[in-house]
């Protein structure tokens, strides 16, 4: 199981930990919106969003409206995007108004 994300065609982004993208999806769903990899940063106290689904694309945080954090199992806490992942030299915050 792997921790991955989606953002639905609502603009919520959902986290879970499962085997596909598609997993996330509830009744109804699309995810045109991509989704990629989470994990928890302890020493940063938040949560590094990176990567990218195979199945549905790259992440476009611009279409966020809102987070599902109880997917996430914890509480509202910063999200940081690793765009050039693995390499952590560009990490910048994604959603910053929504938690």
């Amino acid at each position: 199981m792997y921790q991955k994300f989606i953002i639905n065609q609502d603009g919520v982004l959902r986290f879970g930990t499962v085997y596909q993208h598609r997993e996330l999806l509830e009744w109804g769903d699309s995810c045109p919106y991509g989704g990629g990899l989470w994990e928890y940063d302890a020493a940063r106290g938040c949560v590094l969003l990176y990567g990218r689904s195979f199945a549905f694309g790259a992440p476009d945080f611009a279409a966020v409206r809102s987070i599902d954090w109880e997917s996430l199992g914890m509480g509202p806490c910063p999200l940081l995007h690793m765009q050039h992942w693995p390499s952590d030299s560009t990490v910048q915050p994604v959603c910053a108004g929504l938690y």
